[in-house]
């Protein structure tokens, strides 16, 4: 069995916001939408670091559970660089579904009409081969940042997880959904999930010719 690798250096987390991050929220995503028209892109400067990074991947020899997950989200120095281990299938994020943001009705676009925005910025995973049976035990965490219209609560985001093969065709779909607790004390959440997928390899094909994604569903009430 291969061991996990964690996208990203895990080191102390300096705390949990408070409600001036949600001033932040709102600052940096105006600067993003007015560089990028009515593109979303990162919040990496707008958010002081909060979303994104640069950190080196490190390999890990624990097992991949919830928690270990749930702890490198809350790392700083995030990346999402993809899983490079070679022989089982490659686990990353989806490229346009690393991030979503939630409008109020009607205000899609309007950085002052954020209810909230989640982030993927971890994965990880292990990986078993029997014959041509390929059994993946995959793990992605991320945060979720209360925006200047949120309210506190649950946040519900739904996500969607597929396999690819060697064409670049689905092979297989799931769904999940995190649950994410916030508030204008605690304005960032964090989620964690770790599940399991199998699948067949086609005489002649070899597992790492295979990919699992998974990202954000962009069709998600209220998306934009």
């Amino acid at each position: 069995m291969r061991r996990p690798e964690l996208d990203g250096t895990i080191v102390a987390h300096s705390g949990s916001g408070s409600a001036g991050a949600v001033v932040r929220f709102a600052v940096g995503l105006l600067a993003t939408v007015a560089l990028a028209g009515c593109g979303m892109g990162s919040l990496g400067a707008g958010m002081g670091g909060m979303f994104g990074g640069g950190a080196a991947s490190k390999a890990s020899d624990q097992p991949l559970t919830k928690e270990k997950m749930l702890t490198a989200a809350k790392a700083e120095g995030s990346s999402l660089s993809g899983d490079l281990a070679g022989g089982c299938p490659r686990f990353q994020v989806w490229p346009r579904d690393h991030h979503v943001t939630i409008y109020e009705p009607g205000r899609a676009g309007d950085g002052l009409g954020v209810l909230h925005r989640g982030e993927i910025t971890q994965t990880a995973r292990e990986c078993q081969i029997e014959g041509n049976r390929v059994t993946v035990k995959y793990g992605f965490s991320g945060r979720v940042l209360l925006g200047p219209r949120g309210k506190a609560g649950t946040v519900q985001l739904p996500v969607n997880i597929f396999v690819t093969d060697a064409k670049r065709e689905r092979i297989q779909n799931d769904r999940t959904t995190v649950d994410v607790a916030i508030s204008s004390d605690k304005p960032i959440g964090y989620f964690s999930a770790v599940r399991t997928l199998s699948f067949n390899v086609p005489e002649g094909a070899r597992p790492g010719e295979f990919e699992i994604f998974v990202g954000f569903d962009q069709k998600a009430p209220g998306a934009g």
